[in-house]
Parts: C-alpha cells; sequence; structure tokens
C-alpha cells in the first residue's frame, strides 16, 4: 500500500506534467480517499498521476474548508461513495484573525461549503464518533482524546454565538501494518502526541509512519522540540505536510534525520504490507 499526497500546499515533483498545489490536504491512503483539499485539484492530480479517481471510501478529517470543499468532485450520484465524518463536522467554523495579523472586520466562513443534505446527494454519508474500520486495516478514527497538548484554532458556532474553535471533529486515519502502524493526518488538530497514542490504541500496534499535516505551525520552536523528545526514536517515516510549517519542518529535519522526509503533490510512502 501507498500514501500518495494528491493536494498539497506545495508540489513535490514536475514530472508528470500539470500537478497543482493550494493551501489544503488529500491523500490516497492505498484505495481510500482521506480529505480532498478545497477544489478539484486532488482530481486532477490523482488521474495525472495515474491513479483511480473514483474512491469508493472517502474520510473527511474535519470541517475546514481546504480539507473539505474539493469533496464535490468526488460525488457521484449514480455510485455514491461513503464518507466517513464526524457528526460535528456540519457545525458552521469562521476566521476573524488571519495569520498574516490582520483583524477582519466581519468573520469569513471557513467550514465545509456543502451541507450534509447536498452531499448525500451524491454520496452515503457515515457519521461516527468511535474508531471504524473503512477497509481491511485501515482506520478513521474517530473522536480523539486529548491528554496532552492540542492544535485549537479560529472559531465556532454554538448557540448563536461564535466561541473558539477546539475542531472536536479532528480525525485521521490509522493503516495496521506489519511493522507497525502508519498514521496520515490532516491538520491533526487534536493533537500529534494524542494522534498517535490513539491510533495505537485502535490498531494494537506502534506509530512508525507518519504522514500530513501536524499544525506544528502553530507551536514554538521549544514545544516542536519538547514533541520531538518524546518522538525520537518512534518513528521510522516523518512527512510532514501542508500545516507543519518550515520552522516545525526545519528542528525535524535535522532532529529526525533518518526519518524526515520532504514531500508535496505527487509524492509517495511506500507502507510496509498488511499483516
Amino acid at each position: 500500500m501507498k500514501v500518495t499526497v494528491l493536494a498539497d500546499n506545495t508540489v513535490a515533483t514536475g514530472i508528470p506534467k500539470g500537478l497543482r498545489g493550494e493551501w489544503g490536504f488529500a491523500a490516497a491512503v492505498g484505495e481510500v480517499l482521506f480529505d480532498t483539499g478545497q477544489s478539484t485539484a486532488a482530481r486532477r492530480n490523482a488521474r495525472a498521476l495515474g491513479l483511480d479517481s473514483d474512491f469508493d471510501n472517502i474520510v473527511l478529517s474535519h470541517a475546514h474548508y481546504d480539507h473539505t470543499a474539493g469533496l464535490d468532485a468526488f460525488l457521484n450520484p449514480s455510485d455514491p461513495p461513503t464518507v466517513y465524518c464526524h457528526p460535528g463536522i456540519w457545525t458552521a467554523r469562521f476566521i476573524k484573525e488571519p495569520a498574516d495579523g490582520r483583524t477582519l472586520e466581519h468573520p469569513i466562513h471557513i467550514g465545509v461549503p456543502y451541507s450534509r443534505a447536498e452531499v448525500e446527494t451524491g454520496a452515503d454519508v457515515v457519521e461516527h464518533r468511535d474508531p471504524v474500520e473503512v477497509c481491511d486495516d485501515v482506520f478513521a478514527l474517530g473522536e480523539i482524546p486529548r491528554p496532552h497538548a492540542d492544535n485549537p484554532v479560529h472559531l465556532r458556532e454554538a448557540d448563536g454565538e461564535l466561541v473558539e474553535d477546539s475542531v472536536p471533529d479532528d480525525q485521521s486515519v490509522a493503516v495496521r501494518t506489519a511493522d507497525g502502524t502508519a498514521l496520515v493526518l490532516g491538520c491533526c488538530h487534536a493533537g500529534l502526541r494524542n494522534t498517535i497514542e490513539h491510533a495505537e490504541s485502535v490498531t494494537g500496534r506502534p506509530v512508525r509512519y507518519v504522514v500530513g499535516g501536524t499544525h506544528l505551525v502553530a507551536r514554538t520552536p521549544a514545544e516542536v522540540h519538547n514533541l520531538v523528545d518524546w518522538l525520537d526514536g518512534r518513528l521510522d517515516v516523518f512527512a510532514g505536510t501542508h500545516c507543519t510549517g518550515f520552522e516545525a519542518e526545519r528542528i525535524l529535519s535535522e532532529r529526525l534525520p533518518d526519518a524526515f522526509r520532504s514531500v508535496g503533490v505527487g509524492s509517495s510512502i511506500e507502507l510496509p504490507p498488511r499483516p
């Protein structure tokens, strides 16, 4: 099985021609699509890379548009895929203070740009809080316990007001392999250590591979170093994408040189065979 990056902030290769990058994330985890990016780029990139772009199973990591807005390109009323998501994914999300330091006069909606009813015109929707085995040895992890630091961001609607968003709908995908667990992340708002520990409890095997967005862009260098202290010796591959951040990637590449991989659209990480 391979994890192939279909949407990311950067493109990793010039061949095949025409691969497109965008702010967001999507990956093919074997025959499962995890997240959809924010446009049709993920589907176009899948086709350019020679992958089947008609996925039977789609897992959404959380509500934000840069992980869900491309979903429409994968819906099919005549042969609907199954979409796995947390029930809280439909909650409206907003941003008022972008990362460039501005404060917007009016909050901008950044959640899923579709209603559940709209998605159900072209997919079977499965809402879940508990882990679900999407296909053999591939798990949508559901709601992740958070005993350690997490990564809240922006705002969500609650009782008619906007409150800080802990992104409770954040989930990831775990693949049980013959050599441990591979963990694929969307943005990891639940926190990397929390997500790794939950994945290990679900699969019964240690996490050896980490691919995807880690939201370490929001952590200080000291916090990243503390996390790497905990990760040291645990991982065979660390391939951060999307919201990992340049400074965090620099630290990880220096501290975990044997495991670190620089990846983007078009990159594939080969996983050990499933048990």
